[in-house]
C-alpha cells in the first residue's frame, strides 16, 4: 500500500499543500496523511507519526520533497529506520528515489546529508549578513515593544492589577510584564 505525507509551514502555505496532496493522489496513494506545521518542530508532528504508525510490512511512505519529510540528516535516517524497521520504504517522488533499493538508500543518506549542509551554509551566510549590516549601522533589530510600554506597566501594577490581565490589556507577555516589574 502507498501511503503518503504532505506538510507545509504554514497555514499561508494552503496551495502548496493543496499541490503535495495532489501530486501522492496521483501518484497512486491510497491514504494521505497531511499537516501544517513547521518541519523544526518535530515533536508537533502529529500526522507523521500517525503515518508512520499507520505503516505496515511491505508499505511505502511517499513524499512529494525531501524537505517535506526531514530538516536533518539525523531525522531522515530516524524516519528511515523506524520504516526499514517495519519492512517499510520511503519514496521521494522529486528526486525519484526509492528505498526499497540499496542505491535507493545510499542515495537518500547522500543526498539528505547535502540538503542539511545546504542548509547550514544558508544560516552562516545570513549570520555573516547580520554581522556586516550591524557593522554598518543599517541593521538595529527588532524595536523592543514591551519596555516602551514601561509606565503603564508599573501603572497597572500599582493599582494592584495581576500580571496577566496587565499582559492582556497592554499586548505584551506575561514575563515581559514580569520582566519590567523585576527591573524596577
Amino acid at each position: 500500500m502507498l501511503i503518503g505525507y504532505a506538510r507545509t509551514s504554514t497555514l499561508d502555505q494552503s496551495a502548496g499543500l493543496e499541490a503535495q496532496e495532489r501530486d501522492l493522489g496521483g501518484a497512486g496513494c491510497e491514504k494521505v496523511y497531511t499537516e501544517q506545521v513547521s518541519s523544526v518542530d518535530v515533536k508537533a508532528r502529529t500526522q507523521l507519526e500517525a503515518a508512520l504508525d499507520y505503516v505496515r510490512e511491505g508499505d511505502t511512505l511517499v513524499v512529494t520533497k525531501l524537505d517535506r519529510l526531514a530538516r536533518s540528516v539525523s531525522h531522515l535516517l530516524e524516519v528511515l529506520k523506524s520504516l526499514t524497521d517495519k519492512g517499510a520504504a520511503l519514496r521521494i517522488l522529486d528526486m525519484g528515489i526509492d528505498t526499497s533499493t540499496p542505491t535507493g538508500k545510499l542515495m537518500l543518506t547522500v543526498l539528505g546529508g547535502v540538503a542539511e549542509f545546504e542548509r547550514a551554509i544558508m544560516l552562516e551566510r545570513q549570520r555573516e549578513g547580520i554581522a556586516k549590516a550591524k557593522a554598518a549601522g543599517k541593521y538595529k533589530g527588532r524595536q523592543p515593544t514591551a519596555m516602551a510600554q514601561s509606565a503603564e506597566v508599573f501603572a497597572l501594577h500599582k493599582e494592584g492589577v495581576g500580571a496577566t490581565e496587565i499582559a492582556k490589556r497592554i499586548g505584551i507577555g506575561r514575563a515581559s510584564v514580569y520582566r519590567i516589574i523585576k527591573a524596577t
